[in-house]
Order: C-alpha cells, then structure tokens, then sequence
C-alpha cells in the first residue's frame, strides 16, 4: 500500500475539517469535539415533517454540522425516529455527535434506575444506534438519590451505550451534589450542561450555575438560545405571534426590555450584514464555557443563518452593548 492509500488519521481528518470551517469546541472534559451550534430536534415531528427534518438536517451537516440534539420525549419520540432515518439513509453515523434526553417521557419517566436504563435502551433503538455520545437527565428527579441515578449512568457507560452525560434543569446545588455523589461512588462524572440562557433570560444561568459550571469544568449548551423565536427578530408585534404555531411562547418577551434587545440586535446585525439570529447566537458563544447554543429551524433555508454564528466575530463594544440592554 502506498502512501497515498493509507486513511487519514482522526488527527488528519480534524485537521481537514478544520481548514475548512469553524473549529470544533471540545464539551468539558470529554472527548467530544462538536460544531460550536448544536441543531435541535424539538420541532422534528411535530412542525417539521420527514422531508423537511431531512432537508434542515442536510444544511446543518453542509454548514459544517455534527451535533444532534434531541429527548426521548420530543413528539413522543418521532424526533428520535426520524434522526436515526436521516444518519441511516446518510450513512453518516460516525461524524454525528447524538445527544438525547430522557425523563420526561410518558412511556419512562423520572430517573430511578430501571427506568432510566429502559429509557435510554428505547432511544438507543429508535435512534438506530449502539451508542448515545451525550446523554442529558431532562429532569432533576429528587424523588430519586442520585446514588441510585447516577450508578446507573456509569453501567451504561461502562457497557458502552452511553459515551458520557450531564444534567439539565438542576440548580447549582445539585450539580455540587452530583459531583461529590460521583466521587463518593467512584463513578463518571457529569461533562456537561443544558441550560435555559439566552441574550433576554439571563439571571437563572449567570449566577450560581455559571460559577459551578466553571468549577466543574462543564461544557454548557444553552437551550432556547432563541428565546422561542422571539431573537430572531420575528416577533415585533402582537399580530405577529399568530404566524407561527410557536408564537405564544414568545409573547412575553414583547414589552420594552425587549424591544430595546431587537433594537440593539438590529444595529449590530447591520453593522457585520447578518441575520439578528446570529448576533444573538454569537453572544451566547462569547460567554465562558459555553460550548454550542442549542438552535432549532423549522426550514432548511433557515440554517445557514443560524450557522453563520460560528463564524461571527463581535466587537467589545458590541458585546458590552447587548449586555447593557438586556441586564
């Protein structure tokens, strides 16, 4: 075989994906290594049919994309469904980075351990996978000792099912307890955050859970990174929110603080000639140890937008301007 023949290293291959596009941020301590903007499978069988996940999903992986994000609870499940039909017509399981949630859904939910191992073998099969590269706890279940919860976890990772994990919806107390639960037992550790944060909801994350998230070294993916839509500039009148089957969600961002956050999005979106959508999903990767804000597009022609993100650099000045208007 001569040289020419021989496959490239994983190094190689990173280094090619690299020159080529956004380099990829590595989540906390693992060794996953993901597009800085993680496409969401909320709307994937509920708004988004098969046609139009596969065609939001061809853009993303066009863009550059590899990392999935999904529950086992997203339109009971279809969301899974049609992830696992899109990487198996694809062929392109490898170069994904799948990440699902489980807790919530009606068939299993909470964490107590059986449950929480019948959850993720379920994902795993409607998925057409051997493995989850990221598995979220949706919920903080505190009717279950996390001694229970997170041993069960580890014996998934340890059969290799589950590549590595991280908590959603917990209070900063809880991740600290979390962690010296996992010490204790001798167990894997959380890697990772799913968390409510965005440029307009900002108090619950930049307190207490963004000073252990740092301490523990977390990858934080913000979820509503959107804000349901409403930081996409969509949103600017009441009349507006009847266009979209997610309109009510956005409706209580209409009032002045936010319409000087679209104000301020506006002028800086001018200023690079970018959607307001990226500059909103660009502040959020200015923030520390936010790895990949969590995005969804209901259209493929909507992912470049969201994807020029990566790639945008804001000034100080912006940053500090968006920070002013929405604190």
């Amino acid at each position: 075989m001569t040289q020419l023949e021989v496959n490239p290293t994983t190094q190689e291959t990173e280094a090619v994906v690299a020159a080529r596009g956004p380099q990829r941020r590595r989540i906390g301590f693992s060794e996953l290594r993901v597009f800085p903007l993680a496409m969401s499978g909320n709307v994937f069988g509920w708004t988004a049919d098969d046609a139009t996940t596969n065609g939001i999903l061809d853009s993303y992986a066009a863009q550059g994309g590899n990392f999935i994000d999904t529950a086992d609870s997203y339109a009971g499940g279809r969301s899974e469904i049609m992830i696992g039909n899109w990487m198996r017509s694809r062929r392109n399981r490898n170069d994904v980075v799948v990440a699902t949630k489980v807790g919530k859904s009606h068939e299993n939910p909470g964490l107590r351990a059986r449950v929480l191992t019948r959850a993720v073998h379920a994902s795993l099969q409607r998925l057409g996978t051997d493995r989850i590269d990221l598995l979220y706890l949706h919920i903080d279940d505190e009717d279950v000792d996390f001694d229970e919860t997170l041993l069960a976890v580890d014996e998934l990772i340890r059969a290799g099912v589950v590549r590595y994990f991280g908590g959603s919806d917990h209070t900063g107390n809880r991740l600290i307890e979390a962690r010296i639960a996992s010490a204790q037992l001798g167990v894997a550790p959380m890697v990772a955050l799913q968390n409510h944060y965005n440029l307009i909801h900002r108090t619950e994350y930049e307190g207490d859970l963004a000073h252990v998230a740092a301490r523990q070294g977390l990858g934080v993916m913000p979820r509503f990174a959107l804000a349901s839509g409403f930081l996409t500039g969509k949103y600017r009148a009441k009349s507006d929110l009847a266009k979209n089957v997610r309109g009510a969600e956005a409706a209580k961002y209409l009032n002045r603080r936010g319409f000087k956050v679209l104000a301020s999005l506006d002028t800086v979106a001018a200023a690079h000639d970018t959607s307001v959508a990226a500059v909103a999903l660009a502040w959020l990767l200015s923030k520390p140890n936010v790895v990949a804000p969590v995005a969804s597009a209901s259209r493929p022609d909507q992912v470049s937008d969201l994807a020029a993100a990566v790639t945008l650099q804001l000034t100080r000045h912006q940053i500090s301007e968006l920070d002013r208007v929405s604190s």
